[in-house]
């Protein structure tokens, strides 16, 4: 294992066992949605809460369980996510599912890069086509979140 995926293995199981975001909290926000999503293939779970403030983010939680690639991710999500717009997030969501679908190839862009933080640490998630549904499970919960708040 090269220094550098074992970099990245660190910054996933941190994510996992110090979960940014975690814990629901009662959003003040004017609208707010919220998004229970299950992986049927392995179990893994998030409900992922959020407010937006016109079109900023301006409060996200959640709570989950399942493997250490969900929970990281979410947390990372969280972590990057949180006291943005809506706009950041459409385009860290486009930016990490293809960084899902690069087959364990960094993204060529450093802007992206820069937009991910951790959660570029999730690269080598994308050699194992059964483990992406993992990776971007709280992503579709925040994505599903958001419609709901803004209808």
């Amino acid at each position: 294992m090269s220094d550098l995926e074992q970099m990245y293995q660190q910054v996933i199981m941190d994510h996992a066992k110090q979960g940014r975001g975690k814990g629901l909290v009662d959003a003040q926000s004017r609208r707010i949605g919220e998004s229970h999503q299950v992986n049927t293939t392995c179990g893994d779970e998030v409900t992922l809460r959020v407010g937006l403030n016109g079109e900023h983010i301006d409060s996200l939680s959640w709570d989950g369980a399942g493997c250490s690639i969900s929970q990281a991710s979410v947390s990372a999500m969280t972590e990057i996510l949180a006291d943005t717009d809506i706009d950041t997030f459409e385009e860290a969501f486009d930016a990490f599912r293809e960084l899902m679908h690069s087959r364990g190839e960094p993204l060529d862009d450093e802007h992206l890069e820069d937009l991910l933080g951790d959660a570029n640490a999730f690269v080598g998630v994308g050699k194992y086509p059964a483990r992406i549904k993992c990776a971007m499970l709280g992503w579709s919960a925040l994505r599903d979140a958001l419609a709901k708040a803004q209808s």
